[in-house]
């Protein structure tokens, strides 16, 4: 039986430049966990507070991995665009 149904993940052109630089396999492995928490359930994550005009930005903390996304859903839930990566 299939479970549920993932967020597909994207990157900013920023967040793309960011995750270049994580090379530490630690450090991926961290990141990889949170990006899987947050395909499968892009709510988790609380959202930004400030000018609502454009999407809504959310940030998902794990604080036992030490990662940091700040990110938004696309209308139809499918994709989850990561803008910031912190590890």
């Amino acid at each position: 039986m299939a479970g549920p149904r993932r967020a597909r993940i994207a990157f900013s052109d920023a967040a793309a430049k960011q995750l270049e630089q994580i090379t530490g396999e630690a450090e991926i492995h961290a990141l990889d966990r949170a990006l899987v928490v947050v395909s499968v359930d892009p709510e988790i994550g609380d959202p930004v507070p400030g000018d609502h005009s454009g999407p809504q930005l959310r940030q998902y903390t794990d604080d036992i991995e030490r990662v940091r996304l700040l990110y938004w859903i696309t209308a139809l839930r499918t994709v989850v665009v990561v803008a910031y990566i912190e590890v």
